[in-house]
């Protein structure tokens, strides 16, 4: 028998990770030291409290049966997210019609495309941009437009310059600030402006806010929904995986306009039977707990970040500092401009066992530029930039 995947299978680019993943195996089999800077898998541990809430619930008859809507732990999860909603941005959410828990932003993302999209509706995506972005619009079967994000325009589309005729066929408008991969950051009266001129197209916006905690110094990372109006054309998406170190557990939200949501939550009834009740009473505990675990994360990031960039800025390798997530995105340098982003990870990891990310993981426009993630201590984080120091002397 020969079996054939949908077309739309075949649409989607390669998942470079996997590249990667097989990359690190061989350098592995040779004996060599892997320094992982590739994926955005947190490293530091879940807080002790949560993993308690956890535990706890395991002990619990009716936390291993099937989630519903209507369920005493839903309800308080719901009531949990606004409330955390309120405290961190000042933004109220009717915990019953503007908040959706979702098994990780990831899913509810790409639930979100499934739920709008009709084969000739096409969707505004920055490049480059978080792959679910824009890989979910091709699994919806919708039109992919890509939006370049530029340095020189500090990582922000040009949302007047597009093209009227793309703009009157476009459903949505998906953004991510502060972003993945770039680190970019965005204000208020940015979302202010999108918010305005959304409005005035009929077009749906999906902001991702993944990691509005993740920030440092003086900037503070403000929600889509803080602009006036904005409830009245998106939603935002949000998750416990970065904040509080729970990537693996699969819990994030949707909040945002009441119509919008009903539509996800009515797909997502038809796949899936909701989040183990475990995990949403240890997400309350999250949420509603005390928040210095949070605070004690984003400094070890910020020291991260600091020994890492002043690392490769002392060896020539010149990097603006991130006002915000864990990652760095360092364009290649000049020497191995003749490289794709791919070619240059693959000789970097053969050569050093520092993994990094491929730009083009991310999108067309991310070609020419890598990303590390610093999901790993400050000594090994000094060991990958002296191995990238040798290996930038040696093809000197």
């Amino acid at each position: 028998m020969v079996f054939h995947e949908a077309n739309r299978m075949k649409r989607l680019p390669p998942y470079l990770f996997t590249i990667m993943d097989e990359l690190k195996r061989e350098v592995v089999q040779r004996g060599g030291d892997v320094l992982d800077l590739g994926m955005g898998s947190p490293d530091q541990p879940t807080p002790k409290h949560v993993m308690d809430a956890l535990v706890e619930a395991t002990t619990k008859l009716e936390m291993h049966r099937y989630s519903r809507r209507d369920g005493e732990t839903e309800k308080a999860l719901r009531k949990a997210i606004a409330q955390w909603y309120e405290q961190r941005f000042n933004v109220q959410l009717d915990p019953e019609t503007e908040v959706v828990p979702l098994i990780g932003s990831k899913e509810g993302v790409a639930h979100f495309y499934l739920s709008f999209l009709n084969n000739d509706d096409i969707v505004l995506v920055p490049s480059p941009t978080y792959p679910i972005h824009f890989n979910g619009v091709i699994l919806a079967g919708g039109i992919l437009y890509n939006m370049p994000l530029k340095p020189e325009n500090d990582y922000k589309p040009e949302l007047e310059k597009l093209d009227s005729h793309v703009v009157s066929r476009s459903k949505i408008l998906v953004l991510c600030y502060p972003h993945n991969p770039t680190s970019a950051v965005a204000d208020l009266d940015f979302f202010e402006r999108v918010t305005r001129w959304a409005r005035d197209k009929n077009i749906i916006v999906g902001h991702d806010n993944a990691y509005s905690d993740i920030v440092f110094g003086n900037y503070k990372a403000p929600s889509f929904l803080q602009a006036k109006g904005a409830r009245k054309v998106g939603i935002e998406f949000h998750t416990i995986s970065k904040s509080y170190n729970m990537a693996g557990w699969r819990l994030g939200f949707a909040v945002g306009n009441a119509e919008i949501l009903r539509i996800l939550e009515k797909t997502k009834s038809y796949v899936d039977f909701g989040i183990f009740r475990g995990v949403q009473y240890a997400a309350i505990a999250a949420l509603t707990g005390p928040q210095d675990c949070v605070t004690e994360t984003v400094k070890t990031y910020e020291k991260r970040m600091n020994v890492f960039v002043n690392g490769l800025n002392s060896i020539g390798w010149e990097i603006p500092r991130p006002k915000a997530t864990f990652y760095v995105w360092a364009h290649i340098p000049l020497k191995f401009s003749a490289l794709t982003s791919l070619e240059f990870a693959r000789l970097m990891v053969e050569e050093t066992g520092v993994v990094c990310a491929p730009g083009t993981g991310f999108g067309e426009y991310g070609e020419g530029f890598v990303r590390f993630a610093l999901v790993t201590g400050e000594e090994r984080l000094l060991e990958a930039v002296k191995r990238i120091k040798e290996f930038l002397s040696i093809r000197a």
